[in-house]
């Protein structure tokens, strides 16, 4: 017998009956679903690992999970859906793991005020999540005169005493990862490119584009160590950056600093000052409808707090939200970046902590959970949300082409998941009252 879609022997009758080398096509789903859920959470554990944080019992997972997704190994569907549970299950330990680290080794982080644009002189651009990059290139650009920014999800970085400490990080520069052609353009100084979401560079900065380890683009220098001396001999070299600041914006709205006033967060609720939570961030990308998450964001109600994170945030963060006052700390606020993509790590520890403060379960909370998806990461994020059973979770602005139509029925059905409404203030109305 013959499959003609692995154009091979088949292995048993089932290949051929059922027509895709013996899965139908929610187990293909499923399988999909799992694998890229393990390789976003591949990226989380990569660079925990590189802060020294591992767990036996996650790598273990990996080896279970990935043979689970070998041809005709699994054909249950049941068993299969619990191992994409347990990707969201591992995957949260991962995160807690990168957050450990990054605490660990940078600092308690605090609220920061971040320049956006440049200084005059030579300058590099660090883009991506990995902070040890970051941290080796700060030590070895020290006393150079170089200045250093961060671009993309690496605005974080700003929040950790650590990284901060460098007088030479300079500040921010642009925005998310779909406009780097743009913005790398524009920057005239190397850019270094930490990870994933590296686009294939344009013609008049693929000389000054580097790449560390596994990251690497046609055209670009792929470096293997942590020496960065290549990078800096380019911005000796390349035409310095004019001095153009463009605005301040303050970061650092870290779980731990949240915690920190929790309490006062529970007394605006309860005094009525404080309305309805929001979380909406996430994945970014380029594709029509994403204008969804600014209109969502910034039709929230003055009395209710935004929490973002991820390079969704490039989608929201520009509007002027204003302030929301609680008693005894003063204005804070109310849209709070909370960081990159694995601090929804810090978001589900906010919301298990006001859901302990009210004595309630975390979809009993005033929360509102709208999420862009666009690549791995955000599918290993989607899927610790529904391991620990949030419900009512909106993505968009598509449903993901790799989910069957009988698998979404599932989420649906078992944990309410829906799909952003082209109206999004019809789904705003709905979230503040789901009973109308």
């Amino acid at each position: 017998m013959f499959c003609n879609q692995c154009e091979q022997t088949a292995h048993g009758t089932a290949c051929v009956d059922i027509g895709v080398c013996g899965k139908d096509p929610d187990m293909q789903s499923l399988q999909e679903t799992l694998l890229y859920g393990l390789k976003g959470m591949a990226s989380y554990a990569h660079h925990a690992r590189r802060l020294g944080m591992v767990d036996e019992e996650v790598d273990a997972f990996v080896e279970e999970a990935l043979f689970a997704t070998v041809t005709n190994v699994n054909f249950d569907n049941d068993s299969l859906f619990e191992l994409v549970l347990e990707c969201g299950r591992k995957n949260l330990r991962v995160m807690e793991m990168l957050n450990d680290g990054h605490v660990k080794r940078y600092g308690d982080p605090s609220p920061a005020t971040v320049q956006e644009g440049t200084k005059a002189g030579p300058g590099i651009l660090v883009t991506g999540h990995d902070m040890v990059d970051l941290e080796n290139l700060l030590k070895q650009t020290e006393g150079t005169g170089i200045n250093v920014y961060t671009h993309g999800e690496m605005l974080p970085a700003h929040m950790y005493p650590e990284l901060r400490k460098h007088a030479h990080l300079a500040g921010h520069f642009g925005g998310a990862w779909q406009k780097q052609k743009s913005e790398f353009s524009e920057f005239t100084g190397p850019v270094l490119a930490t990870t994933n979401c590296v686009l294939i560079p344009r013609e008049e900065y693929k000389d000054r584009l580097f790449t560390t380890r596994v990251t690497a683009v046609p055209g670009g220098t792929r470096l293997t160590s942590n020496d960065f001396s290549a990078v800096i001999d380019c911005a000796r070299k390349c035409k310095p950056l004019a001095d153009n600041p463009v605005k301040e914006s303050t970061v650092g709205f870290h779980h731990s600093v949240l915690l920190g006033v929790a309490d006062k967060i529970v007394e605006a609720v309860k005094a009525g000052k404080l309305s309805h939570f929001f979380l909406v961030g996430g994945c970014d990308g380029a594709e029509p409808g994403r204008n969804y998450f600014s209109e969502f964001a910034r039709n929230t109600p003055p009395d209710s707090v935004v929490l973002t994170l991820g390079c969704g945030k490039y989608r929201i963060r520009d509007n002027d939200f204003g302030t929301i006052e609680l008693e005894g700390v003063g204005p804070i606020p109310r849209l709070l970046d909370m960081g990159q993509c694995n601090d929804a790590y810090g978001a589900i520890q906010v919301a298990v902590a006001l859901s302990k403060a009210f004595g309630c379960g975390v979809n009993d909370l005033p929360l509102t959970l709208v999420l862009s998806w666009f690549e791995q990461k955000a599918v290993a994020v989607l899927l610790t949300l529904l391991a620990l059973d949030v419900k009512g979770i909106r993505i968009g602005p598509a449903a993901p082409s790799f989910v069957s139509p009988n698998v979404f029925r599932v989420l649906q059905d078992k944990y309410d998941l829906k799909l952003t409404n082209r109206d999004p203030l019809a789904d705003l109305k709905e979230a503040l009252d789901p009973v109308a």
